[in-house]
């Protein structure tokens, strides 16, 4: 393997990388565990003890702008090109803001995803994967990604903010275009350009649908927000563009990722597999498991507020930190044979789902959603195999470690 610092940084910012980041990743958290990659823009951190000092201390490692610094590597003619963009991500929102506007809006939107009201979604959901199953079961195979992994989410997250089914494929496309700037903090100007196609249409589509509920009120999520909005100072109708945005994209793609990669995983793990099928209450755990082994957030950006100190390591205000989340969930001082996928695992205290006041607000209904998809398929196909033992990952998504394609024979 090249020396750290030579061809090493060629190798983190390859198509190989993300494919399989493991190799790289345990190398850096043994050697350099905060480690500056001019190649990304950014410093790495890939010890679990770092990533959680990163998540607590908001003061220092902040949301806010975080996304927008991906163009500030451009000359100012080019730069200008991307005002839009940058106006969008220094407007704050759900996942852009530190305490104490994170605080009000996330109050907001963590009432709307309690256990409690994820759990009376149930019967929808399970209504929703046995005909997305029964389609499949018609042709004999399926390809898991588009057939289940996404249509569940992109449905279940349509249905929750009241966009009409007609509409409801835009999520996807819209989401595919605006993460793949993210993960790197010198994007290429093509995928800069996308997202920002991506997010103007999907901030006017939003537009459209406030107006809508302006003129008509309604009782799905994107109704409760505008009447939020209405009372005055708790939201303001750029805060729920930017929010509306996020629960748009991660409302749906974590879930994507989390059921697909546990199928994938299950079915190329055949002791694992065989150990779910003779016990079946052992579902919940392999979903922690997958959680853990394939963090479908495979990496986090923060924005240095202020100067500080890491693990001998100066970090200045104004630079980009990465979270590498993946690194951290295979951290040996944290987790026994961590390469082993181990649906039995005892202790597991994984951060896919982020740390503090930063844990995912979705994560009961990701949850929830890839339990009943993953339970399903196999309770209904026990047979299920891969047609190809060669897993197709997403390597154009650099902060979601997600397959492209996942082809099974019922």
């Amino acid at each position: 393997m090249p020396a750290i610092n030579a061809d090493f940084e060629e190798l983190l910012v390859s198509p190989e990388f993300v494919a399989n980041p493991y190799p790289l990743l345990e190398r850096l958290r043994q050697e350099e565990p905060v480690y500056w990659s001019d190649g990304i823009g950014g410093w790495l951190l890939t010890r679990y003890d770092d990533i959680l000092v990163s998540f607590k201390q908001t003061t220092q490692y902040s949301n806010e702008n975080r996304l927008g610094k991906a163009v500030e590597y451009l000359p100012p003619e080019k730069r200008a090109n991307y005002k839009p963009f940058e106006d969008h991500y220094a407007t704050k929102g759900l996942l852009h803001s530190d305490p104490p506007d994170h605080t009000r809006l996330r109050a907001l939107v963590t009432r709307e995803f309690t256990v409690m009201i994820v759990e009376k979604m149930r019967p929808r959901m399970l209504e929703v994967v046995d005909g997305l199953l029964d389609a499949a079961e018609k042709n004999g195979q399926m390809d898991v990604v588009p057939d289940l992994a996404a249509a569940l989410p992109v449905q279940v997250i349509g249905e929750i903010l009241g966009v009409p089914p007609p509409d409801r494929y835009l999520i996807r496309k819209w989401t595919d275009h605006i993460l793949s700037f993210q993960g790197v903090n010198k994007p290429s100007e093509a995928d800069l350009s996308r997202a920002q196609d991506a997010l103007m249409e999907m901030r006017a589509y939003i537009k459209g649908m406030i107006n809508e509920r302006r003129r008509q009120p309604r009782g799905d999520l994107m109704g409760k927000f505008v009447a939020a909005e209405s009372e005055g100072q708790r939201l303001s109708e750029a805060e729920l563009i930017s929010t509306c945005v996020t629960l748009f994209t991660a409302g749906h793609e974590t879930t994507l990722s989390l059921i697909s990669n546990t199928i994938y995983t299950l079915l190329a793990n055949s002791d694992q597999y065989q150990l779910l099928r003779q016990d079946p209450g052992l579902l919940e755990s392999a979903i922690e498991e997958s959680l853990r082994y394939e963090s479908p957030v495979s990496r986090q950006s923060r924005l240095m507020k202020e100067d500080t100190e890491l693990a001998g390591k100066k970090l200045k205000k104004g630079e980009i930190v990465f979270q590498m989340l993946n690194a951290a969930n295979r951290d040996p001082a944290y987790f026994t044979d961590p390469d082993k996928f181990d649906i039995q695992r005892k202790k597991n205290r994984h951060i896919a789902f982020g740390n503090g006041i930063h844990f995912c607000v979705g994560a009961a209904l990701s949850r929830t959603e890839s339990t009943i998809a993953v339970g399903t398929a196999l309770k209904r196909f026990p047979n299920l195999r891969l047609v190809d033992d060669k897993p197709d990952w997403d390597v154009s998504k650099r902060n979601s470690r997600v397959l492209r394609s996942l082809q099974v024979q019922l």
